[in-house]
């Protein structure tokens, strides 16, 4: 099943997004309904319609990042929130951070398919970008359904800009996991902002943004080894 241009418009608009948007957004759900093995169980519309644009662009509820210009999206998989977003945002630059080659030429072919001039796949961990191009150079890091939330506000810390921002899509909410994230963005320079309950498309349950703002220099000790997040949590 196909969805129609007018189906993607009106998504695309209940966001303020206009035609250049919208066509870019129905390309990618286009491309990636074609693609043979896709880094997902979600590719057919329309239910890709709802799980990846729609669930990618209530991003844009936040202020921080529906004005950023500088985005990296870690953990990128097959290219959500990060290619909706350089869609939605095209005076944004968006690179899209994920360690898997074979899903960073997935992300090539559709963010090429929709002809988004403005993001990049880079095939690094996010512990390895820090070090590099990546360190500071983030006004937004976003993040989805890539770990607990204490972690990627440790993998989030030394890619963002002073005042820049966290956004992080969650399911259900966890009082002990947001208790061990507030800990670790303690550590690393981070403070919680805002959690914001979303409802991207109909029938959408316990969908949360959580924010986190850089407040200070994130300390020289991070980014740790690759892996070391995950292994040994800060909190």
């Amino acid at each position: 099943m196909t969805v129609s241009r007018e189906t993607v418009a009106v998504v695309a608009a209940g966001h303020g997004l206009g035609d250049e948007s919208a066509a870019a957004l129905h390309a990618l759900l286009d491309a990636l309904s074609a693609e043979e093995d896709p880094p997902t169980t979600v590719s057919q519309p329309p239910e890709a319609l709802d799980v990846h644009l729609a669930d990618s662009l209530s991003g844009l509820a936040i202020e921080a990042l529906a004005k950023a210009r500088a985005v990296a999206d870690v953990g990128a998989g097959a290219g959500f929130p990060g290619l909706a977003l350089a869609a939605a945002l095209p005076d944004a630059s968006i690179d899209l951070i994920e360690a898997a080659a074979r899903k960073c030429a997935v992300i090539r072919r559709l963010g090429g398919a929709a002809g988004l001039p403005n993001f990049r796949a880079v095939p690094a961990r996010a512990e390895e970008w820090a070090l590099g191009e990546g360190a500071g150079a983030y006004d937004v890091v976003t993040v989805r359904a890539v770990a607990p939330l204490g972690v990627l506000v440790e993998y989030a810390a030394p890619l963002l800009r002073e005042r820049g921002a966290l956004v992080a899509w969650t399911g259900k909410r966890d009082e002990e996991a947001e208790r061990s994230a507030v800990a670790a963005a303690d550590i690393v320079g981070l403070e919680p902002e805002e959690v914001r309950k979303v409802t991207p498309f109909s029938g959408a349950r316990d969908r949360h943004l959580h924010v986190y703002r850089k407040v200070a220099p994130t300390p020289a000790r991070f980014p740790r080894r690759a892996g070391m997040a995950r292994k040994r949590p800060l909190s």
